[in-house]
């Protein structure tokens, strides 16, 4: 199963250790329902929790570095066993490179996922950069990939599959599924 992508994006992901991710507009279509009591709703869509969930069985490490800091969010990260969960993060590029500082990795080992403007300073630092479709103007100009999929609607999964595809996983992982 090859999916659509240049081969220099498939031979940047064929290097792809660390998958971070923006939460808002990419794990989630952006939209936040508030209720009266001030919880806050968000929806995640599970084809992007089985990718990631596949990712990791192959020792691709993931995290999220978002600027809100919502309770459903972790809740997730926990449920997905996403690796490294930083939230409430104003300045992404700095956290970015404590991470990969902390993991020993280089920036060429990194693919980031976005939808806005704040999400620009990892995007530029790392070798794989990846817009959903509905990503701001900004963002979809300075991406290597941008997904078929919008945000919150499987543009993580098409990532993962991508990641997946290129480092030679994919159809192996999906024929389990045939059986």
């Amino acid at each position: 199963m090859t999916l659509i992508a240049s081969s220099t994006v498939l031979k940047a992901a064929q290097q792809v250790k660390l998958f971070i991710m923006d939460v808002d507009g990419v794990l989630t279509d952006g939209r936040i329902f508030i209720r009266d009591n001030g919880e806050e709703i968000k929806s995640f869509h599970t084809l992007d929790g089985h990718g990631l969930k596949m990712l990791h069985k192959h020792g691709i490490q993931t995290a999220i570095i978002t600027g809100r800091d919502a309770p459903s969010v972790g809740i997730r990260v926990q449920q997905l066993g996403i690796h490294h969960y930083f939230k409430g993060i104003a300045d992404k590029r700095s956290c970015y490179q404590q991470l990969l500082a902390k993991l020993g990795l280089e920036e060429q080992h990194c693919a980031y996922i976005g939808d806005d403007v704040v999400d620009l300073p990892v995007m530029k630092h790392c070798a794989l950069a990846v817009a959903v479709a509905n990503a701001h103007p900004l963002v979809l100009k300075n991406a290597d990939y941008i997904t078929q999929a919008s945000g919150g609607n499987g543009a993580v999964r098409e990532v993962c599959d991508m990641l997946l595809d290129a480092q030679g996983y994919l159809e192996a992982d999906l024929a389990e599924y045939l059986v």
